[in-house]
């Protein structure tokens, strides 16, 4: 079983069962976290560190403090050259560990919680759900924008030669100068709130859409148009009856991938003008070195964004059978 099982991971294009699927996929997210777990739990692999347990009368050691291994050994050396027959428990003890940048799996986990349950420092800075909800919010009005001008532009420009020409050239040159650039303009003209941080995704993600729509209509089988200019369907008539309808599956999934790449520009975006939303509760907790709150905030932003796509990849399945095929 398990050979015909390696025979078919091994062949191009051949469908995998039902239980390959599982196993891989959970083989996918098993393997970072046990590379994770190692470089954490087993000393030996990487620990660049040692948590001083016991200063052993070395000033600037502090019980609980992280110092370089090679540190470590040079004060180490030096108290033992000071008196060779020093008692172990006067000289500097510690344990292997890692810096304070990688947290544990199981500090990140207990992190998952905490950053909910944790008053902020100051009474003045919003929780972390709020600073979700209010990232959740910038990258839904930067994608509804970029959808409602992207869209109709992309089918024109898929359906028509003249609208492609006249599109497509100055978005294939736009969609190479990198959105951030235009952070400073988009903070002068809309000012320092929100409005620059929606543009930013608006830009990151409609020159792109444009391209991606246009490319997708141009799918669409073109007996399909023929047919209906026959029957005397023409222009927006056609669009909204053939064009649409014809593109709609592949268009839904379009939108699902482009979604993903608007969360890519939400860093980014939220350091422009005000700090708010999940970036600024990322800086905060780096400044005050809860490098597990960071982890944690980080997976946060990748579940939200794997959960809403499973979400929308199964109401794809309801709305288009036919394409998936069942």
């Amino acid at each position: 079983m398990a050979q015909g099982m390696l025979q078919r991971w091994t062949t191009p294009r051949v469908a995998l069962d039902k239980t390959s699927v599982r196993l891989l996929t959970f083989a996918s997210f098993a393997l970072p976290i046990l590379v994770w777990c190692l470089v954490s739990y087993v000393p030996h692999i990487w620990h660049p560190k040692v948590e001083i347990t016991d200063p052993g009368g070395v000033s600037y050691f502090r019980e609980g403090t992280l110092v370089d291994r090679a540190v470590f050994e040079i004060e180490l050396e030096k108290k033992l050259k000071a008196d060779p027959d020093a008692p172990a428990e006067t000289l500097p003890q510690g344990v292997p560990a890692n810096p304070v940048y990688l947290p544990a799996p199981h500090e990140v986990v207990t992190a998952f919680y905490t950053a909910f349950t944790t008053p902020p420092k100051r009474s003045n800075e919003p929780w972390l759900h709020e600073s979700l909800w209010h990232s959740i919010q910038i990258i839904a009005w930067g994608f509804f924008w970029a959808m409602f001008f992207g869209i109709p532009l992309g089918v024109m420009a898929g359906t028509y030669a003249a609208a492609s020409q006249l599109i497509e050239p100055f978005t294939e040159f736009f969609r190479y100068l990198p959105a951030p650039a235009f952070g400073a303009l988009a903070v002068a003209i809309l000012g320092i709130y929100d409005a620059p941080k929606i543009a930013i995704i608006f830009i990151g993600t409609f020159f792109q859409m444009v391209l991606i729509v246009a490319a997708t209509t141009r799918k669409l089988n073109i007996a399909l148009v023929e047919a209906s200019l026959t029957l005397g369907c023409k222009g927006a008539r056609m669009i909204r009856r053939v064009i649409l309808p014809g593109i709609l599956p592949d268009l839904y999934r379009d939108m699902r991938i482009l979604l993903g790449w608007a969360w890519t520009y939400l860093i980014v975006a939220e350091l422009i003008g005000t700090s708010s939303g999940i970036t600024w509760f990322i800086t905060q907790q780096a400044r005050y070195k809860n490098f597990d709150n960071v982890f944690a905030a980080i997976l946060i932003i990748g579940l939200i964004g794997l959960i809403t796509d499973m979400i929308l990849a199964r109401l794809g399945k309801r709305l288009f059978p036919w394409h998936t095929g069942k």
